[in-house]
């Protein structure tokens, strides 16, 4: 049986709402602590370098965006393991699982750094990054990808916190490394004068001193979860359950990223001014979208911890609770944006083009109009990655995909700047009203493999049933 620790949060007894908020507040502060590191390279740039800074950093943010979902996304799908043996209480798989996430982590973050450095170059050719800031734009990626393990052990390290019901710890790591990321970002961008590679160079080294106090308090705090030498002689059943959860998870956010790629590329051909526009109204999305993910974060948490236990009753109930909050944010979001939008874009890069202000609040109106469904996707998506139902959030994802090729490819470049202000808005609707309907007709909480799923183990039969309505049951 697993300890009581003062450290953990058991989210399969007590008041479902009140747990999910207290996991979630400190998860949202954390995410707006680690937007601020992005932010504050274009902020401190724009306000000291000017507009083709903010251009430079935000023409690679679709490169930026696939690794950093990629590393988020592995272990978000590995802490759902982590979390389903923690909810059942069962101690050795625990360690076993987090021993597994490990050894997984550290392959592909070598392989992943070795690949994304080689083809570097040419990824950015295939941008269309504009000529006048190529340079500076390869320096700010290359610098951020060379330093991709600190990003990946972070995300290992919080990972396994939050499973256990812990988003505090990870969060206070993070406020202090983001302290550092600004301090840093003025002594090199404003001290020493490097430019771009000053912001990228502030935000590898606030990264690994996050890593680095991450690492440093689970081996103090956590010792009674952690592997021990012979939880690293792996199954094979379990490195399986591992990569599929993970790899599908980073798949779901990779293939909206790809897809990004493309998407960015057409963005760049429309000129320096557009992509400054994209990248300020990008900074505030993202920032808004913040309390959307924690929210969904936290009830994937929930669900992963409760499927574990076999409470699917609890699960379901929490559900309408929680997509009532995703809304509510997101009307709320939209009246604030709509008011005070233009505002937050001066205040972000501290432009004084018009064109540049009133592109970048065109955008942003059209966007906070969806946030509402926004939410609704965001919840229903995570719900059915805790109770490994990989396969639909995949599709989902997979037509996002489509979507932007198609706008990247063909109607960017005939129809312009409005093209990019509909894209995602019409694929988060799409997206939502697919899921709800996914849910209305297949129930996936009333399965009759509940008991199958929350222990692990299916048989042939099921997987094929499931293959053919779309859905794998772990």
């Amino acid at each position: 049986m697993i300890k009581e620790h003062t450290n953990t949060n058991d989210m399969t007894n007590g008041n479902p709402v009140k747990l999910i908020l207290a996991f979630a507040i400190p998860l949202f502060v954390g995410n707006i602590f680690q937007q601020i590191y992005n932010v504050a390279d274009t902020m401190i740039a724009g306000y000291n370098l000017g507009d083709a800074a903010i251009a430079a950093i935000g023409a690679t943010s679709s490169i930026f965006s696939l690794l950093m979902n990629f590393a988020s996304g592995l272990n978000s799908g590995y802490g759902i393991v982590v979390a389903r043996a923690f909810g059942a209480k069962n101690q050795d798989k625990l360690k076993k699982s987090i021993a597994a996430m490990i050894v997984l982590d550290l392959v592909i973050t070598l392989m992943l750094t070795v690949f994304s450095l080689l083809f570097l170059n040419s990824l950015m050719r295939l941008l269309n990054i504009p000529d006048s800031i190529f340079a500076d734009a390869y320096s700010y990626i290359a610098i951020i990808t060379a330093g991709m393990l600190a990003t990946i052990v972070y995300n290992m390290l919080a990972g396994i916190m939050r499973a256990v019901g812990n988003s505090r710890t990870p969060l206070y790591f993070l406020i202090l490394s983001c302290v550092i990321n600004l301090s840093l970002d003025c002594l090199f961008i404003i001290g020493f004068g490097w430019g771009v590679e000053g912001a990228a160079a502030a935000t590898v080294i606030a990264e690994s001193l996050s890593a680095l106090f991450s690492a440093i308090y689970m081996f103090r705090k956590y010792r009674e979860i952690l592997p021990g030498r012979k939880h690293f002689h792996l199954d094979i059943p379990l490195i399986k359950e591992m990569a599929a959860t993970g790899f599908a998870m980073a798949l779901m956010l990779c293939v909206v990223d790809i897809g990004s790629v493309i998407y960015q590329r057409a963005i760049n051909g429309l000129g320096e001014m557009l992509i400054v526009s994209h990248t300020a109204a990008r900074k505030i999305i993202g920032i808004m979208m913040m309390p959307l993910a924690s929210i969904a974060t936290a009830y994937s948490t929930f669900t992963s911890q409760n499927w574990g236990a076999g409470k699917t009753e609890r699960i379901r109930q929490t559900l309408k609770k929680v997509m009532a909050m995703e809304v509510g944010w997101g009307l709320f979001s939209c009246l604030a944006v709509f008011l005070l939008g233009g505002t937050a874009v001066r205040i972000l890069t501290g432009t004084s083009d018009n064109n540049v202000i009133d592109n970048a609040v065109l955008s942003l109106r059209f966007h906070f109009v969806c946030y509402p469904a926004l939410g609704i996707l965001l919840a229903l998506r995570t719900s059915l990655q805790a109770i490994g139902r990989k396969a639909v959030p995949v599709i989902s994802s997979s037509f996002e995909l489509i979507v932007k090729l198609i706008a990247g490819i063909w109607l960017i470049p005939k129809l312009g700047y409005l093209c990019v202000c509909l894209t995602e808005p019409v694929i988060w609707v799409s997206c939502a009203v697919f899921l709800i309907a996914e849910f209305m007709i297949q129930k996936p909480f009333d399965s009759n493999k509940e008991k199958a799923a929350a222990t692990g183990t299916v048989n042939t039969k099921d997987i094929l049933d499931d293959c053919i309505v779309g859905k794998v049951v772990q």
